[in-house]
């Protein structure tokens, strides 16, 4: 109880106990989401001739898949699998959940940190340029661009984008073979433009708006006030008392991008042909693959919390007050 106590009063320790707590919650609902679901490991295996086994084959294949044993058995033998590090083997290609997971995640975290990267070279600077003339044409058209770029779905722009390069200009990289960065840089990097770029531009919109509410609300303090009744410098006063005192709520929200971007990559990732974990959880679904599916979910739950872990901590850095508390 008294180290129960302790993990509940300190305040990081407390936000690691309920990042724990989190990934059970998203462990338990996955795997039940999974089994209501139409079909099973025998379907994804057999196809449609599952339906020509006998009783005795189905019975023998679902003991073989642990099918037959009660759901909470099912689940405390994958999550005891899991914690041990097997994910489960993918009932159609034969291969382990964690090598494909291996392969597959270094495609989708750099596609998350070039979005994340084009989305903050363009809402910082854009939220920073609106809010220098609050009110102003510059102000009024910012905000009407990034209100377009939220509202347009990103599997539209896509398609179109894509689309209209392939057709006008006969570009089209993510046609050809996927390649990784190690494998070739310049292709690499060739495939990724364009969905980084959709991505960045959807990404961009949010971290402009938090920009510029935050930037305007610092630019009302006693002391940017008093910074710039002494003669401060306007570009001095704007990077160094108030653009830095606004990172605080842009950190918080280009982290939650970031993670979303984890698991949140999977219409970008099909329509490019990106083999990532968003389109690695597609596949099985589409294959009835609850290995597949239940695992890799639950890696992304991992690395979204672990992303919202590190940027509560980095909000305690960037401000000494949280620190406190």
């Amino acid at each position: 109880m008294s180290v129960l106590l302790m993990l509940t009063r300190h305040p990081v320790l407390r936000r690691v106990l309920e990042a724990v707590l989190t990934l059970l919650g998203v462990s338990v609902l996955t795997f039940t989401l999974l089994r209501v679901l139409p079909g099973d490991q025998i379907t994804a295996s057999y196809g449609i001739e599952a339906g020509a086994l006998s009783p005795e084959q189905l019975a023998d294949l679902r003991a073989y898949y642990g099918l037959d044993q009660p759901l909470v058995t099912q689940y405390v033998h994958w999550l005891a699998g899991v914690v041990s590090g097997n994910l489960g083997v993918s009932a159609t290609s034969r291969q382990s959940v964690l090598d494909m997971t291996v392969a597959a995640l270094p495609n989708t975290l750099e596609l998350a940190v070039l979005s994340i990267a084009i989305g903050l070279l363009l809402g910082v600077p854009g939220g920073l340029f609106a809010a220098s003339r609050p009110g102003a044409t510059r102000d009024s058209g910012s905000q009407v661009a990034s209100l377009l770029a939220l509202s347009l779905p990103t599997f539209l722009v896509a398609t179109v984008v894509s689309t209209w390069l392939a057709n006008t200009f006969g570009w089209n990289p993510n046609g050809e073979e996927f390649a990784t960065l190690a494998q070739d840089p310049a292709r690499n990097l060739q495939q990724m433009l364009l969905p980084a770029l959709v991505l960045g531009v959807s990404i961009a919109s949010p971290v402009f708006q938090t920009a510029r509410a935050s930037i305007l609300a610092i630019r009302d303090e006693d002391y940017v006030r008093t910074a710039r009744a002494k003669g401060v410098p306007s570009r001095r006063l704007q990077y160094r008392h108030v653009l830095r005192n606004a990172l605080i709520p842009i950190v918080t929200i280009g982290g939650l991008q970031f993670g979303f971007l984890l698991g949140g990559t999977l219409v970008i990732e099909q329509i490019f042909s990106i083999p990532g974990i968003g389109r690695q959880v597609l596949l099985g679904l589409n294959q009835k693959e609850y290995a597949v599916v239940q695992s890799t979910v639950l890696v992304i739950a991992v690395l979204f919390v672990a992303v919202n872990l590190a940027t509560d901590l980095l909000y305690r850095v960037v401000d000494p007050r949280v620190r406190a508390e």
